[in-house]
């Protein structure tokens, strides 16, 4: 069984020094992340002309990171997939103090540590193919950060959801979904999908109460 409990969105960011990058397309963000850029799309220059003939320096999450996963399969096109020389951490905080003393840095990671530290960087637009979009509680929640915004699910076991016990814990989970999630940097669901899940919840675990 199926149910969204948040959602999550992907920021991309620059120094605030930075004054030629407002926006980036998809594309864009490809052209630079993909393996086949590592040693050969090195130069801003190279992404737009008019941007300076001066190095990208890339900052991201490592790829035992599931943020990695989900940039390179939403931006590249497959899970994993990524350039090796960029500066890599677990650690956002980390992340965020390279971009912050770079001013040719360019990174990503999770909206809310953007939000956490907004006075040091400068979040930049992403063009799925509709025009620019900054992710923000709103673009995150109603789909338009696209490709770089999803909803995040747990999955309960069908026969497990017969046990009331489970029916417990999972009702629990979701009444408690929408606070937590912003302790984690999550983006909550709207009080009237958190009851659409738990009425489709209910549905399957209808047995059990």
């Amino acid at each position: 069984i199926e149910l969204a409990v948040a959602y999550d969105g992907l920021a991309v960011i620059a120094n605030p020094e930075n004054d030629w990058l407002e926006n980036i397309t998809v594309a864009e963000l490809k052209m630079i992340w993909e393996p086949a850029a590592q040693g050969t799309v090195t130069m801003w220059n190279q992404i737009r002309p008019e941007w300076p003939a001066e190095e990208i320096h890339l900052y991201g999450p490592g790829v035992a990171s599931g943020t990695f996963d989900y940039f390179t399969e939403a931006i590249v096109g497959e899970s994993g997939a990524s350039r090796g020389d960029y500066t890599a951490s677990e650690d956002d905080n980390t992340l965020v103090q390279g971009v912050a003393q770079d001013k040719y840095g360019l990174g990503f990671f999770g909206l809310a540590y953007y939000e956490e530290n907004a006075n040091k960087l400068k979040l930049v637009g992403v063009d799925g193919g509709s025009g620019p979009v900054k992710p923000s509680l709103e673009t995150v929640k109603d789909g338009t950060y696209a490709p770089l915004s999803r909803p995040l699910f747990i999955y309960v076991n069908s026969t497990a959801a017969e046990r009331p016990e489970v029916v417990e814990f999972v009702n629990f989970y979701l009444e408690n979904a929408a606070e937590l999630s912003q302790d984690v940097g999550y983006i909550p669901l709207q009080d009237a999908e958190y009851e659409e899940v738990k009425q489709q919840f209910s549905a399957f675990a209808g047995g059990a109460q």
